[in-house]
């Protein structure tokens, strides 16, 4: 089955071609100048291409480049300490709409979804109410964060995924990947729409990213049939009060990926032509 949610994900990633800020962005474009990137390893599931391998070189040579590269690494992590200290620092604003969802356990609200928590992180999974199976790319973000959950909680913070597919969709499909995570239907709400991860000019979601879809598709950033988007947003709560501190969309979602956090630590890299087109669900690997 062809899923558009993927190809969706896909297209915006390529096209944005982008971290999630513009410091970031202007620090890659520093240690790309400073290295150059070696070339990706072909997955076995694309058409071969050419491959520069690393330089053999002497261990002291080695260890040279080394401690450039680790001096380039220490101004990237100075650089995401000082952004991650400035996305604290974000204002937050209260909510007022009452945002219901369909539950394991009948309705329930965003307040409800924190349970005894100060903070919820939500993952918009992109799931249209008409398709059988969740985006593939969305399955793959969420097996690399499932393990961390536990983690999550201690840490005084609740997560949950939301999509429109009807609920019995996505308890199929939880149950056919062996996920944990809690998973509700937003169904027809405001929510998908009001967070902008379901485009739709008639419920008013004409943005994404904090542009206009309009000037996205324009540049091809978003298939002109694009739907349902993926991103993360954070909640805060004060006694019942609700308030929105944060959302990240397209590349924003790439941290959160640590097979390709660990890939990325290799010589080979993503070894990807386009972004998440060697992934598959993870029970469709044949090795």
């Amino acid at each position: 089955m062809f899923c558009p949610a993927c190809a969706t994900t896909t297209f915006a990633l390529v096209a944005a071609g982008t971290t999630s800020t513009a410091g970031l962005s202007a620090l890659a474009v520093r240690l790309r100048r400073a290295r150059p990137a070696p070339a990706a390893l072909p997955h076995p599931t694309e058409p071969e291409h050419h491959m520069e391998r690393p330089i053999v070189a002497s261990r002291a040579e080695w260890l040279a480049a080394r401690r450039t590269l680790l001096a380039q690494e220490k101004e990237a992590t100075r650089l995401r300490d000082a952004v991650a200290a400035d996305r604290r620092a974000l204002p937050m604003v209260r909510l007022d709409k009452r945002y219901e969802f369909e539950g394991p356990d009948g309705r329930t609200t965003l307040r409800a979804l924190f349970g005894d928590r100060r903070q919820v992180v939500v993952y918009h999974f992109m799931f249209a109410p008409t398709w059988d199976e969740g985006c593939k790319s969305c399955s793959y973000v969420m097996d690399n964060v499932e393990g961390g959950l536990a983690h999550l909680a201690a840490a005084d913070t609740a997560f949950v995924a939301v999509s429109r597919a009807p609920l019995a969709k996505l308890e199929a499909f939880k149950a056919r990947m062996g996920w944990r995570f809690p998973w509700v239907s937003s169904g027809d709400s405001d929510f998908n729409y009001d967070f902008h991860v379901t485009l739709d000019e008639a419920r008013g979601s004409v943005e994404y990213n904090y542009e206009s879809v309009a000037e996205l598709r324009r540049r091809g950033e978003v298939p002109q049939t694009a739907s349902d988007m993926p991103g993360f947003s954070v909640f805060l709560r004060d006694g019942d009060d609700v308030f929105h501190t944060y959302s990240t969309y397209q590349r924003g979602v790439d941290i959160f990926l640590n097979t390709y956090n660990l890939l990325d630590l290799t010589p080979s890299g993503r070894g990807e032509s386009r972004p998440m087109q060697w992934v598959r669900y993870h029970d469709r690997y044949t090795a």
